[in-house]
């Protein structure tokens, strides 16, 4: 691991112009490429404190061995010449947002002499045109039989076209005039090429013209009593408005716009894209990628949402345009709408927008949708791109092999006897040391045992603080090791004595302010139940949320109890670095390790789990302190009323009628209730 120091540039040497930058390795192969506009200030925050940088710009600092840059006249010229260096040299730790090969496209080969119109996944081809993305192949398939009627091109691989033509019959389609059968000689190569230019037309937007011309050889025929050709026409129409339905309209006003968000965790962005063209979708597109991390660490660019903002348009963007003129018949307009709708705008916004300009050749506007149908828009599109997310998460947590590899890693990067088939993790929550409360959740073969969660309500620290944080950590994990050493030493009084001479269950004392416990002799057996106790065996892996202080306080209590036989690590948010107990440098586990990702998982579930019973209690209590005021009102009937309505949201809302229908309420103690809580 290299240090950053011994390539660092002289000071002064840097120049203030704006400019592109890259980072190479000892073998000299560019590994990241950025663009600041200063260069000196931008370069010099990666030299400055490198333990504060984003754990993946962290790495890639330490893996460089130089740095070198050029200078532009302009920040567009910046925008240009980042995108055409991060194509060419395709950085490891620059994001890139690629075309996922899984979506369907629709094909049309305007290469051949008879074009064919087919579904197609892949890389693009320079002759074909495309159509889509759609989220469905049969999604294609249905739109392309309803549109065959009206413009019968050829859907045939070369191999059917072929035969057909040497035996000198149709296909069936031929037959059922959804083939205008060129493969016999039925139309010329110039008609069957008009057929598809159409088709490719009304795909493109065209439709009202293709619609309205139909309409008027319809009215025309019925004119001249030609009533077979009217009725076919007819049904044409028909089909070509059951295809447009099959595209709903979302902007009434017939906007070309594409409408981008982004959902994203420490780690991962989803990225989602919906293609709108004169007011319908016709398109849906989305990513997730691993953040670079440099747009956290980059004041300047206007924070991490605005910098992906910035990265992914020039990216997506100058690719789309790049394979638009490679393929025939597309245009750099047809793939940069006039307007793109994003959550949040780049820094240098204005830049982007004249970049665009010049990709599509008239003017572009990035903005952010305030209100109405774009707005409605925007926000669906943000729900599907954090439904991406978690189904990619979902996908990569329940997929065996990855849980495998994940629970063999941790245990050779913590050097464990055996993997961690059983993991516990805490977190505390609390606002300035008020309504501390702890949560357990418990992972097992690398998936959420949700039956075993537990909540802790911790008694109040004085002072708040981090320091809290520690106490906090360590009562948690005295009360819930406590009860696994209790069992224990129950279960040693019954081999010493015999169990044919002690009673079912013994009488174990408590320690400090935990009661007594009576404990089953039958090791892992809950005395009420006869069941087996969710609590019964120890975790392989104990964690906790926190860095060295919170581990060394957990690995503490322990030793005091006796513990030898689980593993303690901390997970801290900032680095995400896993710190073992009485070592002074943390593990660092690669970042797109299995077992990093897993822990993760662990260290934010039992967070939300936490932040969830904290906002209960502080809501409970909150309530509470509300009706205090209200005279004659004791804790068991506010009780009652915090219980039946469920929160003081409701109970505000509520009527005298409603709230005298709970047990022990009066209506003047309802009026007070009401009159308290509008005081407020």
């Amino acid at each position: 691991m290299a240090d950053p120091a011994t390539y660092r540039p002289q000071p002064g040497s840097i120049p203030l112009e704006p400019g592109v930058y890259k980072f190479r390795d000892s073998y000299g192969q560019v590994i990241y490429v950025g663009k600041a506009k200063s260069l000196r200030n931008r370069l010099n925050s990666y030299f400055a404190d490198v333990a504060a940088l984003h754990p993946r710009t962290r790495q890639m600092v330490t893996s460089a061995a130089s740095v070198e840059w050029t200078v532009v006249s302009t920040e567009v010229e910046a925008l240009q010449l980042e995108y055409n260096w991060i194509k060419e040299f395709d950085p490891r730790f620059n994001v890139r947002y690629r075309d996922d090969k899984s979506y369907p496209v629709l094909a049309v080969t305007l290469n051949e002499e008879y074009p064919r119109l087919f579904v197609y996944r892949g890389a693009r081809k320079k002759g074909v045109r495309y159509f889509g993305p759609y989220a469905h192949a049969w999604a294609i398939r249905e739109t392309l039989d309803l549109l065959l009627r009206v413009f019968p091109a050829r859907t045939c691989s070369a191999g059917v076209f072929k035969r057909h033509g040497q035996i000198g019959r149709p296909c069936l389609l031929g037959y059922i005039d959804k083939c205008s059968a060129p493969c016999v000689g039925r139309v010329s190569a110039d008609e069957h090429r008009h057929i598809v230019d159409d088709f490719c037309d009304f795909l493109a937007g065209r439709t009202d013209r293709m619609v309205k011309e139909l309409e008027r050889r319809m009215h025309s025929a019925s004119e001249d009593l030609d009533f077979e050709t009217a009725a076919r026409l007819r049904d044409d129409v028909q089909a070509l408005r059951r295809a447009l339905e099959k595209q709903a309209v979302v902007l009434g006003d017939g906007t070309d716009a594409d409408v981008i968000a982004f959902a994203g965790d420490d780690l991962e962005v989803a990225v989602q894209v919906f293609h709108v063209r004169d007011g319908r979708v016709r398109g849906q597109r989305g990513w997730v990628v691993d953040k670079s991390g440099d747009a956290a660490d980059t004041p300047e660019q206007g924070g991490e949402l605005a910098a992906l903002v910035e990265q992914f348009l020039t990216q997506f963007y100058g690719e789309q345009a790049a394979v638009a003129a490679q393929t025939a018949g597309d245009q750099p307009a047809a793939v940069v709408p006039r307007e793109v709708l994003v959550p949040e705008l780049p820094a240098d916004v204005d830049e982007v927008q004249r970049w665009l300009s010049q990709l599509r050749g008239g003017a572009v506007r990035v903005r952010v949708p305030q209100r109405g149908d774009k707005k409605a828009l925007a926000d669906t599109v943000a729900r599907n791109a954090t439904e991406a997310l978690a189904q990619h998460k979902l996908r990569r947590a329940g997929d065996l092999t990855s849980r495998s590899v994940a629970l063999q890693d941790i245990q050779d990067a913590l050097d464990l006897d055996t993997a961690p088939l059983r993991i516990e993790c805490v977190d505390i929550s609390h606002v300035q040391g008020t309504d501390v409360v702890a949560s357990l959740v418990v992972f097992e073969d690398g998936l959420p045992k949700k039956s075993d969660y537990r909540h802790y309500a911790i008694r109040e620290a004085a002072g708040g603080g981090r320091s809290d944080d520690v106490a906090s950590i360590a009562e948690v994990t005295r009360r819930r090791f406590l009860r696994l050493r209790r069992e224990r030493d129950a279960t040693e009084q019954a081999d010493l004595a015999g169990t044919a001479d002690v009673p079912e269950f013994v009488t174990v004392p408590g320690s400090g302010d935990l009661a007594d416990e009576e404990i089953t002799t039958r090791p892992g057996i809950d005395p009420k139940t006869g069941r087996p106790r969710k609590f019964a065996y120890p975790p392989n892996l104990y964690v906790v949320d926190g860095g060295a202080p919170q581990v060394a306080a957990a690995a503490e209590v322990l030793d005091e109890l006796g513990i030898t036989d689980v593993a303690v690590v901390g997970l801290a948010k900032r680095l995400e670095e896993v710190w073992v107990p009485g070592e002074p440098d943390p593990v660092v586990l690669p970042r797109t390790s299995e077992a990093l990702y897993l822990l993760q998982r662990v260290r934010d579930e039992a967070h939300r789990f936490a932040i969830t019973f904290h906002r209960s209690k502080r809501s409970r209590r909150m309530t509470a302190s509300a009706l205090d005021s209200v005279r004659g009102l004791g804790a068991a009937r506010r009780t009652a009323l915090v219980t039946h309505f469920g929160s003081v949201a409701r109970l505000k809302e509520a009527t005298v009628e409603e709230i005298i229908e709970v047990p022990g309420i009066g209506r003047a103690t309802a009026e007070a209730v009401l009159a308290a809580l509008h005081d407020r």
